[in-house]
C-alpha cells in the first residue's frame, strides 16, 4: 500500500456496491482535479490493490470493465518459466499426493514449496484431483467402434423410427452387505456390515428408449432357464415387433438353448464385442439404483435389503424419469483417448 498523508490518498469507486456513486465525490470524476493520472487504491475481486497512474476519469469511461486494462503490479512466479514442463510432465506421470508433486517440482526446476503453494500451482495448471476409474484390460478399441457403427446404431435408428424394440439385457448380483458412499455430514457415520453370505439376482431387460424394466430374479442363481424366461416376457410385451436383445458373452446367454428360444420366438441376440461394458446401456442403471438404495444404508435383514431393491427396481421409471432420461443416452463411451497407467 501506498505510505503518503491520507489528505493525498484517493480511492477509486470501483466496487460493485459503489458503482451508483456521486460524480462529485469520486475523486477521478469531479471537476476539481487537474492531474492527468494520480496514484489510487482500488477495491477489485476482494481486494485492495494499488495501482500507479490511474487515468482521471476512469469512472467515466468504463468503471469495473476499466480496471483489468489499468496498471496493476502483479508478482511472477519463478515457475512461470517452467509451466509447459510441468504440464507436460505431470500429463504423462500424474501424482498421488501433494507431497509427491512436490518433490517432482523440486527435482524438475529447483524450486522448494510449501504444500499450500504445491496445491494452488497444481490448480493453475489446470490439474484436478480425479478418481482413478477402471477400463477393461483386454477390451478391442477397433471392434467396439465397428460394433457400434455397424450394428448397434442401425438397430437403434430403427427403434427411433418405431419399426423395432431394442433391450439392453444384464444380470445384477447384489449381496447382502455394506454399500460406502458419501455424506454431509458433521463426524464419519459408520454402517453396520452384514454377514454377505446371501444374494438377490436380478436379469434385466432395459428398453432402449422407453427406459422401461422387464426383470426376472430369484436368490439362487442365473442360468440359461432365467434368460429363456426373460425372452418370452420381452416377446409377449413386444406386441409383434421386431426384438433386438443386446447382451455380454456370459456362457449361459450364448448356449444352444437361449439361441433356440429366441429363434423360436424371433428374437435377435445381438452379441457385444468381449470386455464392452461400456456399450451396454443397463450398466449405468445398475450403477443408479446402488446409488439411490443401498449406498450409505442399513438393512437389518434380507428381506429389507431384498424389498429395497425390489421397490427400486419397480418403480425407477417412473419415479425417476427425468434422472433417467439425462442419465440413459446413447452417449457410449470410448476409449481411444483414455490416460491408462503403465506399469
Amino acid at each position: 500500500m501506498l505510505d503518503m498523508p491520507n489528505r493525498e490518498r484517493r480511492v477509486l469507486a470501483t466496487d460493485e456496491e459503489t458503482m451508483g456513486h456521486q460524480d462529485a465525490d469520486c475523486y477521478h470524476c469531479g471537476g476539481e482535479v487537474k492531474e492527468r493520472s494520480v496514484a489510487s487504491e482500488i477495491w477489485w475481486k476482494g481486494k485492495l490493490h494499488l495501482i500507479e497512474n490511474v487515468p482521471v476519469g476512469v469512472c467515466q469511461q468504463g468503471g469495473l470493465d476499466r480496471v483489468p486494462e489499468l496498471p496493476f503490479h502483479r508478482a511472477s512466479s519463478v515457475l512461470e518459466s517452467h509451466r509447459s514442463t510441468l504440464r507436460e510432465e505431470f500429463a504423462q506421470r500424474p501424482v498421488a499426493t501433494v507431497k509427491e508433486a512436490a518433490a517432482r517440482i523440486a527435482e524438475l526446476t529447483g524450486v522448494r514449496l510449501g504444500l499450500t503453494q504445491t496445491r494452488d500451482r497444481l490448480h493453475r495448471l489446470g490439474l484436478k484431483r480425479r478418481k482413478v476409474a477402471p477400463i477393461p484390460a483386454k477390451a478391442e478399441v477397433a471392434a467396439q467402434a465397428e460394433f457400434k457403427a455397424q450394428k448397434l446404431e442401425p438397430r437403434l435408428q430403427e427403434a427411433r423410427a418405431g419399426r423395432r424394440a431394442v433391450y439392453f439385457v444384464d444380470a445384477a448380483h447384489f449381496v447382502f452387505g455394506a454399500f460406502l458412499g458419501c455424506l454431509w455430514s458433521l463426524t464419519r457415520v459408520f454402517v453396520r456390515t452384514p454377514s454377505g453370505r446371501q444374494r438377490f439376482h436380478v436379469l434385466g431387460a432395459l428398453g432402449a428408449l422407453t427406459h422401461e424394466l422387464i426383470t426376472v430374479t430369484n436368490e439362487t442363481y442365473i442360468n440359461a432357464l432365467s434368460v429363456c424366461q426373460l425372452l418370452r416376457q420381452l416377446a409377449e410385451h413386444a406386441k409383434g415387433k421386431a426384438v433386438t436383445v443386446v447382451l455380454d458373452n456370459a456362457r449361459y446367454q450364448h448356449c444352444a438353448l437361449v439361441q433356440t428360444i429366441a429363434a423360436e420366438l424371433g428374437i435377435e441376440l445381438l452379441f457385444l464385442p468381449p470386455y464392452s461394458p461400456n456399450l451396454n446401456l443397463i450398466e449405468r442403471l445398475w450403477k443408479f439404483v446402488k446409488n439411490r438404495c443401498l449406498n450409505s444404508t442399513y438393512h437389518a435383514d434380507f428381506a429389507a435389503f431384498r424389498g429395497a431393491i425390489a421397490d427400486c427396481l419397480a418403480n425407477v421409471h417412473s419415479r425417476h424419469e427425468e434422472e433417467l432420461d439425462s442419465l440413459l443416452t446413447f452417449n457410449f463411451q470410448t476409449f481411444e483417448k483414455a490416460q491408462s497407467m503403465t506399469a
